[in-house]
This record gives structure tokens, sequence and C-alpha cells, in this order.
């Protein structure tokens, strides 16, 4: 080792030296060393300030998240409320619900489901339309096939219970329809039978009334023929007749005759009668006759059948509501006014209607 690189062999000024040089490199050393621990210290404030915001924003974005989650939720819940029961309300609160909402392609499929619902009540709606347009006019088939294809388009799973309802309602007034259709085609050719046979009879009766007329008008004339003959000989009596004598100033009258004929009934007519009355005068100063004679009845029948009706309504197979009417026409007009009142209407959503008209 080299004797002058030992600090003991330095002289005085060299000691001197290199303590102060030593002084100097110590200095340095520590404050490098000084230097280095700030440095870091900065370094880490820095990270912990850099870690703080970062924990902080995953607060904020976590916070944010379970708020989305419970908005989406919400408006989850308020879009089956309204799916369930669709009132202007419940959906108005649905759609409120759905402006919370931040996720745009979420958000994009509650206002389709919005929509559908609003479409669904549009569809409900004119269908229950529909049906109780064709339940007021039963026997009009084009009201019944728009009422059909208006119930056809409920496809909805939300839709099903009142598409079974409303289908139940057109097959029961369909049914009531169809009967009454068949009571007035019935009683349409009982109607035509009936006249034809009234027909026949009166044109039977009117044949047998002119055979009785016509010898009625033989026996009036051979009355006259006695009459004429019984005064020419100066008799003053005839058949059964009231007779007056001779007054003191020489004026006779014969006599009134009235015979009443016989009762006489023809094939579908009963009634006639035929009634002769002759008068006879006789002046005896100059030996004038009046003669009156041959008055004949017509005919009378009085006995024509007249037929009335009952206007009926029936709940679940028993007559509540029947009144017995003069013509066909008041009483189908009694059957339509009952079953379009709302109370039979009303009757009609849980019960079975049936209405019709017969001959009481």
């Amino acid at each position: 080792m080299n004797k002058n690189l030992n600090p003991l062999n330095w002289t005085k000024k060299q000691q001197i030296i290199g303590g102060a040089v030593a002084i100097v490199l110590i200095g340095g050393v520590t404050t490098g060393i000084v230097n280095h621990a700030n440095h870091q210290a900065k370094e880490r404030k820095i990270e912990a300030l850099k870690n703080k915001k970062i924990k902080l924003c995953k607060a904020r974005a976590e916070k944010a998240r379970k708020l989305e989650k419970n908005n989406e939720a919400d408006s989850k819940k308020l879009l089956d409320v309204a799916e369930k029961t669709p009132t202007d309300k419940n959906i108005k609160l649905a759609e409120d619900s759905i402006l919370k909402v931040k996720n745009a392609e979420v958000k994009k499929v509650f206002d389709n489901q919005v929509v559908g619902i609003k479409n669904r009540v549009k569809l409900e709606n004119e269908a229950k339309t529909a049906v109780s347009n064709y339940q007021k006019d039963a026997m009009n088939q084009d009201k019944f096939k728009t009422a059909q294809q208006s119930v056809n388009k409920l496809t909805s799973s939300y839709s099903k219970g009142l598409k079974d309802s409303l289908n139940k309602q057109l097959a029961t007034s369909k049914k009531q329809a169809d009967d009454a259709t068949k009571a007035q085609q019935a009683k349409s050719e009982s109607d035509s039978k009936e006249k034809a046979t009234n027909t026949n009879k009166e044109q039977s009766a009117s044949t047998g009334n002119a055979t009785n007329n016509n010898a009625n008008v033989d026996a009036g004339t051979d009355s006259q023929s006695t009459v004429n003959n019984d005064v020419a000989s100066g008799s003053n009596s005839y058949g059964g007749g009231s007779q007056n004598n001779y007054s003191q100033d020489g004026s006779n009258t014969s006599q009134n005759n009235t015979n009443s004929g016989s009762s006489n009934q023809g094939q579908g007519n009963s009634g006639q009668n035929n009634s002769n009355t002759n008068t006879n005068t006789n002046t005896g100063g100059n030996g004038s006759n009046t003669n009156n004679n041959g008055s004949n009845g017509g005919n009378n029948n009085n006995n024509q059948p007249q037929t009335r009706y009952v206007g009926w309504v029936s709940v679940d197979g028993v007559r509540r509501y029947s009144q017995t009417f003069n013509t066909l026409g008041e009483a189908q007009s009694y059957v339509d006014a009952t079953v379009n009142s709302p109370e039979v209407i009303n009757l009609g959503f849980e019960h079975s209607i049936r209405y019709g008209v017969e001959p009481a």
C-alpha cells in the first residue's frame, strides 16, 4: 500500500485538506440521501391520492350501476302490472319509470313493451264493442263476422280470459239468433198453411151462400104468386100472418106477413139467416093491390179464429219475461226491446239468454 494514501502518514496540512474533502463528500452523500427520501415520500403521496381517486371513482360507478339496476327492476315490475291491468294510470307509471333508465338497449326494449300493451288494449276495446253491437242486432250476419274477426285478433296471452268470454257471448247470441230464425220460419210456414186453409173455407162458404141465396129467391117468387092469387080471390089471410078486418070507410088492409126462413149451414160457413117479408095491401074502393115480397137477409159469419202471439225471453232456461199480443209484429217488438235492455244485457255476461215468438 502506498504510504501517501494512508491518512496516518499525511502531514497536518494534508489531514486538514483531507478532512475538508471528507466533510464535503459526507455532506453530498447525506444531501443525496435526503433528496432521495423526499422524492420517495412525494411519490408515495401521489400514489395514495391516485389510489384514493380510483377508489372513489369505483364507488361512484358501483353506485350508478346499482341505481341503474334498481331503475330497470322498477320499470320491469311496473310493466308487469300494466300488462295484467292495462289501465291508463298503470301505463303512465310504467312510462315515467322507463325515463329513469340510462341503458339505451334496455330502454328500447321497455318502450316496445309499452307500445305492445297499448296496441293490445286497442284491440280488446274494438273486440268488446264489436261483440256488443252484434248482441244488439243478433240477426245481422255482417255484424257477427265483424265481431268474430275482432275477437280472433286477440293473440296475446294476457287477452286469453277476455277472448274466451267474448267467444262464449258470441256463441250464445248466435244460437239465440238461429233459434229465433228457425221459429220465425216455422211460424211463417204455419201461417201460410193456415191462410191457405182459411181461403179454402171462405171459397166453400161463398159457394154455399150463393146456392142458398138462389133457393131463397125461388121461394120468394113462389110466395109472391100465392099472395097475388089470394088477393085476387078476395082472401085476407096469408100463411100464419096477422089479419085486419074491413074498416067502416071501405078501406081494407090485407095483412103484413113475415116469414122467418130456416137456418142454413153451408160448407165451412155457419149462421146464415134468410128472412122473407111480404106486405099485401088491398084498398076495397078501387080494388088496387100492392105486394111487397122477398126481402132476404145476407150472410153473417162472425166465427173467424184470431191467432195471438207470445213474446218471451228466458234466463238459464227459465222464462223470466213474457207477454201476449194480438199481432206477430207487436210480440217481436217486445222481444227485441227486452233482449236489448240493460238488465238483460248484463245478465247475458253470466247467464244463458234465449228468446223467441210463438203462437199463444
